[in-house]
């Protein structure tokens, strides 16, 4: 098993429509008809964006934190410690994924911002 950045991106490049690129603040960032998804920072964080109600449930379930930076918008943070939360971090980038390949989903994206 590779580093859990690389576990990752070898399953979100898995899906189709997935693109990858260079993030603007450092790490890698994966996009579904031009929006984004959310990106890594490196093996330790991963930031998604959902709309703000699907946000509260995420926080409230434990699944996700507030945003590390910007905790009033609809963004989640995602630690990564380690190889356990791995599958935690593909299947918040998977609700997101579905979110926005189903109909719809292009308005849900705007709405987290």
């Amino acid at each position: 098993m590779g580093s859990a950045s690389e576990t990752i991106k070898s399953e979100l490049m898995g899906w189709p429509g997935v693109e990858a690129r260079p993030h603007r603040f450092d790490g890698v960032e994966f996009r579904v008809r031009g929006h984004e998804i959310g990106h890594l920072h490196g093996d330790r964080l991963a930031d998604l964006p959902f709309p703000r109600k699907v946000r509260e449930r995420l926080v409230a379930e434990g699944k996700a934190q507030l945003h590390h930076v910007m905790p009033e918008t609809g963004w989640t943070s995602y630690r990564i410690r380690g190889p356990e939360d791995v599958e935690g971090a593909i299947a918040l980038f998977r609700l997101n994924y579905e979110r926005l390949v189903s109909r719809g989903g292009e308005r849900e994206v705007s709405e987290a911002r």
